[in-house]
């Protein structure tokens, strides 16, 4: 299933265009839109690793690929609920696996309230166990003042010690819950989260730069991280997601958290793989190797909050300028259509703009990273760059067009 010629010139003209100024556009970024054999209908990259730097962005360049970490923990979760070592709506189970779990407290006006109802992997996997973001939600930014939360600290504890901002089961808010659900694929499998990815995910669908700790070759083609200000130029900044990229030894990385929400670093063109493999009904078109079954991907797509058809329209400012834009909807559609999330993904309910058909699968990384996968069509691509903060319109209107450039040039 191939694009025209004239598709592959249209997303390039878009991207290159975006990366033309680096000063005001977007340093670099790297395309890819893949079918359902794993073969790429294009790979485009455009730019450089870094503003200060004339070293291109290649198919080699290695991402932090934030907040895209957490379709790899969703995917570990469903192995060990088909293996029937977790179970979507026990909460005793997620309780004896994780008794921290018990007896969290809920941010309620300033001050710490019991919690009511139980946790289940369910809720953790579609953002509705009642944890938040810092950077997003203002109630936790503003209790834990003056010092702070910082969740992309080393060792994780601060991220896990973060009290509830909703009470379990009843509204959409995302945030750490998909770290605590990496929290029981460790405790349930044994294996750190990073090797179990490499064990019974990565490895079966032969994927080598995909990874908590980047190899020495994997940093050398590191992009840089960049931070718009308000006046619109990008400049260079520090990593904010460090220490993994500073631990050498086994005794320094042994004191970092295997961040199941954050912590993965890749490059574009194998990420695409697997979600080649999720257009594949969970088999790998390149090697063969089954990582889930049809039935479970099937439930992946399920809806699970139906009863909040609006749950990413209208919703409060991003608490942390530096890293969120506030973004009053999450992916805009004529007519406001019902929008769903998944187990661990936004679902676009209606046929979007692009051309992607309705219960297309889509979410993102803070650094204005993007990724969709289209079952009906048998369509999947990402946009990678490297720009805070989040919600970068020069990214996602280059998304937005390279997306539709592929469905309009579809042979």
């Amino acid at each position: 299933m191939p694009i025209s010629a004239q598709a592959a010139q249209n997303v390039k003209s878009i991207l290159d265009g975006v990366t033309s100024d680096p000063s005001t556009g977007v340093p670099g970024v790297v395309f890819v839109a893949v079918d359902k054999t794993g073969k790429s209908l294009i790979e485009h990259t455009s730019g450089t690793r870094g503003a200060a730097t004339k070293e291109p962005m290649t198919l080699d360049t290695v991402f932090w690929i934030a907040s895209c970490t957490k379709l790899l923990t969703a995917i570990a979760c469903m192995q060990l609920v088909e293996q029937g070592k977790l179970a979507l709506d026990d909460a005793k189970l997620v309780e004896k696996i994780a008794p921290e779990l018990k007896d969290m407290k809920v941010i309620d006006n300033g001050k710490l309230v019991a919690k009511q109802g139980d946790i289940t992997l369910r809720m953790l996997l579609a953002h509705t166990a009642g944890f938040g973001y810092s950077f997003f939600d203002a109630r936790l930014r503003d209790f834990a003042r003056p010092i702070g939360y910082d969740e992309f600290l080393a060792d994780g504890k601060e991220l896990l010690s973060m009290p509830l901002v909703n009470q379990p089961g009843t509204v959409w808010e995302y945030g750490t819950n998909i770290d605590w659900a990496g929290v029981l694929v460790e405790r349930v499998s044994g294996l750190k989260l990073n090797d179990y990815f490499k064990k019974y995910i990565l490895e079966p669908l032969g994927l080598k730069n995909i990874d908590m700790f980047p190899s020495k070759e994997m940093k050398a083609q590191l992009a840089t991280v960049h931070q718009r200000a308000k006046d619109g130029t990008v400049e260079e900044r520090d990593h904010p997601y460090r220490s993994p990229l500073t631990a050498e030894t086994e005794e320094e990385r042994a004191r970092v958290f295997h961040s199941g929400g954050a912590g993965c670093f890749a490059k574009p063109i194998e990420y695409c793989q697997v979600l080649a493999t999720l257009l594949n009904d969970g088999t790998s078109p390149t090697t063969g190797a089954k990582i889930l079954s049809p039935s479970t991907i099937a439930t992946m797509w399920e809806n699970q909050i139906p009863d909040q058809p609006n749950f990413a329209r209208g919703g409060p400012p991003a608490a942390k300028a530096e890293l969120s834009n506030s973004l009053p909807e999450f992916y805009p559609q004529e007519g406001n259509p019902p929008q769903g999330w998944g187990l661990s993904f936004f679902l676009t309910i209606a046929p979007g703009a692009t051309g992607r058909s309705a219960n297309t699968a889509w979410w993102a990384g803070i650094t204005n990273l993007f990724w969709w996968v289209d079952r009906e069509k048998g369509v999947a691509g990402m946009i990678a760059s490297q720009v805070l903060p989040f919600g970068d319109m020069k990214v996602i209107q280059s998304w937005f067009g390279a997306e539709k450039a592929v469905y309009d040039g579809l042979q």
